[in-house]
């Protein structure tokens, strides 16, 4: 469970103050105008902006002051944030060791495992330059299967492709945090993705977050 409480978040223009309780498993959009603070909400439950007020919970666990490496949360940006030098295994096996050591035959299996499951069997020597724009997205994607925090955040990663991929993308998105049974949290400007991806939609407008709705 991921509770906001009395949250208050500084921005260019005003604060945005949030509080409200997502579970796990759920999926939630986040929409709202250009400027509305959609972004900022999810830097702050990454760990990447402080608050002003208020503190951030997942489980029983306060988060409201640890760094983003110490949270139970992987974030999905537009841009895949791929290493453009490193191949897919190379890109995926930092998921497993962060300090960018040789993998060993486990770790490579489940590299292996994770690109077959989002539809890139066989394509872990290929640098991500090569890569059509889907195809990124599913490497990302099998970056945090592999990942497997309980915490998905997606900062409108998709927002690049075309419809009919954007809405392939997303029903991906689903199986694998379904898989890992994690609450995916995503921002979006479009009501359709909003409709298609999330159980829950919370809205933002005027320095605030309302509560959840369906």
């Amino acid at each position: 469970m991921l509770r906001l409480e009395g949250i208050t978040l500084p921005m260019d223009r005003g604060a945005l103050s949030a509080d409200f309780t997502l579970k796990a498993g759920q999926r939630v959009a986040i929409i709202g105008p250009s400027g509305a603070g959609k972004s900022t909400l999810l830097d702050a439950i990454a760990g990447f902006r402080p608050v002003r007020e208020g503190r951030i919970f997942w489980l029983d666990q306060e988060l409201t002051k640890a760094p983003p490496q110490q949270r139970p949360v992987s974030i999905l940006f537009q841009d895949g944030n791929l290493f453009d030098h490193l191949n897919l295994e190379r890109n995926l096996g930092l998921a497993l060791r962060p300090d960018g050591r040789r993998l060993d035959a486990d770790a490579s299996a489940k590299v292996a495992q994770a690109l077959g499951r989002v539809g890139l069997e066989g394509m872990g020597k290929r640098l991500p330059g090569s890569l059509s724009g889907g195809q990124q997205g599913r490497a990302a994607l099998a970056r945090v299967l592999l990942m497997a925090r309980p915490v998905l955040l997606l900062d409108e990663p998709f927002a690049a492709l075309g419809p009919a991929l954007k809405a392939q993308m997303l029903d991906l998105v689903e199986e694998v945090a379904a898989g890992i049974g994690a609450l995916s949290i995503l921002v979006t400007h479009d009501p359709a993705d909003a409709k298609r991806f999330a159980d829950l939609v919370i809205m933002l407008d005027d320095d605030k977050a309302s509560a959840p709705v369906t």
